[in-house]
């Protein structure tokens, strides 16, 4: 009679045929087995999983990880199994007990990511998978997932930083290539976006048909963005609407929304409506039905059905919130901060101990925009961008991220300014140029042209390291602007909080203006007052003032800004349409159609209103 295998045989066996992908044959030899035997509790485990019995798995690495508690593998395939079997408490747990015994493992540290990122939390998702980028930074994957998070959370600058170098990446499976597309273009990388689209992997089954025509939607809408709609039409072409359906939410949301857009933007404002409300039906993504939500309040405001564009406005905000919730609880209190940066000021003592400094001339200087978002700084920067003297860089937080820059050494902003030394000047200076050459690096000779409306609280750093910049003031009825701001969709989540309530607005609103006369009266900076309602009025006055404030011998080329516009493309701000359509008096006291709800807040913004001269 022949003996009975051993288990070291048998062990070996099943390693062999792990080896050689046989997992069929593992689960067959492990049979005959019983006991703690440490390599064959773990290659059966590795084969359950692979041929899709994870759960089945979930006991043998529970028990090698009892066998074996330091070995920090165990741990993570632990994990990964749990993850899998949507036992999320465990998977965590056992993620961070690997992290334990070994901190510097970047999969693991990406493995916790990718669970956070199930989970919908952001802020951790975030810092998991940067410091998996950290220990690893050639881990594309884990570079793609970290601009996800950074993405959602807000987080413009860790974004750009994982995304740096993107078009020498390798082409990327469709469902990760969408994801990273749809972070270029919000980035103003339009020709990267196309690219990662063209060169998308689709899979060899039935889910590649559907994955193409939602690479189609994302084209058409992409064309739409950077206002090249006759291209976004002609993608819409692939995805009829007929054969579209509610049994495929994503590729029909998708599809609607992009076909929505393009609708509303040749005037069919009523069937653009219809659409949008077929998404608030079909799908339960917050952000979908925020961004439908938005899209159908203008909708019924241009049809005149004002209260119906309220009612989805209210709508709209309630879906952000659900997104803000997540990434800035601390917000959710009546009494919280949005701008926190209002409360950042220099007094006058400070502004009197600050040591003369060598500084830019005014035409070595930005041009510096700025005002409460919505007030028409968009249109501002693109006349200024249709100038030759000029070049715009689109919409930038790099005066705010010198702020932080400062805090982070140790120098806390804005005191530390007044100790500021003529090197320290210099090298915050030559940190900014930095930035904005790798937005711009053909800028050259032009004057740069910094728009970002809430630098208008970072006056004291504006101040501090060009004192002899040109800095214009974007003004508008504060109705309207409150209006503008409570329809348009932010992506920061403190903004989100800020625009959920004409309340909250209203109170932000007054808190950035008493924190800007402030500032203007400690730091005395050369400012210009661009009125909105004047320059829709009067506009060759305007442009002419503007000449002689900017010392522009011939400012005529800034007439023809909405030319400019629509070859330029990619405009970055939520006016990327108005500013290609000239000028016109349509956003001229739109709010009057909404008296009745701004009754409420008059008072608390009638002592700014009438400072700026508004009754």
């Amino acid at each position: 009679m022949a003996s009975l295998p051993d288990e070291q045989t048998i062990a070996s066996a099943m390693l062999a045929a792990f080896h050689q992908g046989d997992m069929t044959r593992v689960l067959s030899l492990s049979e005959s087995l019983s006991g703690d035997n440490e390599t064959t509790l773990l290659l059966r485990a590795l084969a359950l999983r692979a041929t899709g019995h994870v759960r089945d798995a979930v006991p043998l690495l529970v028990r090698l990880t009892q066998l074996k508690p330091h070995t920090f593998e165990y741990w993570n395939n632990l994990g990964l199994a749990a993850q899998e079997t949507d036992q999320t408490e465990i998977s965590e747990q056992s993620y961070l007990q690997a992290l334990t015994l070994a901190p510097q493992q970047a999969d693991v540290h990406y493995n916790l990511g990718l669970l956070y990122l199930q989970q919908k939390n952001w802020l951790a998702a975030r810092d998991a998978l940067l410091e998996a980028v950290q220990l690893a930074p050639d881990f594309i994957e884990a570079r793609l997932q970290a601009a996800h998070a950074c993405h959602v959370c807000g987080d413009n600058t860790h974004e750009e930083i994982m995304l740096e170098n993107a078009i020498d990446w390798p082409p990327q499976p469709a469902e990760q290539a969408l994801t990273l597309a749809s972070m270029l273009s919000t980035l103003g990388n339009q020709d990267v976006a196309m690219h990662v689209l063209k060169q998308a992997l689709l899979p060899n089954n039935g889910a590649s048909h559907a994955l193409r025509l939602r690479i189609s939607a994302l084209r058409a809408a992409l064309y739409e963005r950077s206002n090249q709609l006759d291209k976004a039409e002609a993608e819409l072409t692939q995805l009829p609407l007929e054969n579209l359906h509610e049994q495929q939410p994503q590729l029909s949301c998708a599809a609607w929304l992009a076909h929505a857009a393009v609708g509303a933007r040749r005037g069919d404002s009523q069937h653009a409506a219809e659409l949008y409300e077929r998404i608030a039906v079909t799908t339960r993504d917050a952000e979908v039905l925020a961004q439908a939500a938005f899209g159908l309040a203008t909708a019924r405001h241009q049809q005149g059905h004002h209260r119906d564009a309220w009612k989805a406005l209210q709508d709209a905000h309630e879906a952000q919130l659900t997104i803000a919730r997540a990434i800035v609880p601390e917000l959710m209190t009546e009494d919280s901060e949005p701008l926190p940066m209002a409360n950042l000021t220099a007094n006058r003592a400070e502004r009197h101990r600050w040591a003369t400094l060598t500084s830019p001339s005014a035409k070595q200087s930005p041009v510096f925009i700025v005002g409460f978002p919505r007030s028409g700084t968009t249109l501002l920067e693109q006349m200024l961008d249709a100038h030759p003297s000029f070049r715009a860089m689109d919409e930038r937080g790099f005066v705010y991220e010198l702020t932080e820059r400062m805090t982070a050494i140790g120098q806390p902003y804005p005191s530390a300014l007044t100790d500021l030394t003529q090197s320290d000047a210099d090298q915050l200076r030559a940190l900014y140029s930095a930035m904005v050459r790798k937005v711009v690096p053909d800028l050259g000779a032009r004057q740069l042209v910094d728009k970002n409306p809430l630098n208008m609280l970072c006056l004291p750093m504006i101040a501090r390291l060009f004192p002899n910049a040109s800095i214009i003031l974007c003004v508008r009825h504060p109705c309207d602007v409150l209006l503008s701001c409570y329809m348009q969709s932010f992506r920061s989540p403190a903004f989100m909080v800020l625009c959920s309530s004409l309340e909250r607005l209203a109170r932000g609103y007054v808190r950035a203006f008493e924190h800007w006369f402030d500032q203007v009266d400690v730091l005395a900076p050369r400012v210009m007052t661009w009125r909105y309602e004047s320059v829709v009025a009067h506009f060759d006055e305007n442009v002419k003032q503007l000449g002689r404030f900017l010392a522009i011998d011939d400012p005529t080329p800034m007439t023809r800004f909405a030319e400019h516009a629509r070859h330029k493309g990619y405009i970055s701000t939520p006016s990327y349409a108005q500013v290609t359509q000239g000028i016109h008096a349509r956003a001229v006291q739109r709010w009057l159609a909404y008296r009745d709800m701004f009754e409420p807040v008059l008072p608390i913004l009638r002592p700014v209103m009438e400072r700026l001269g508004y009754t």
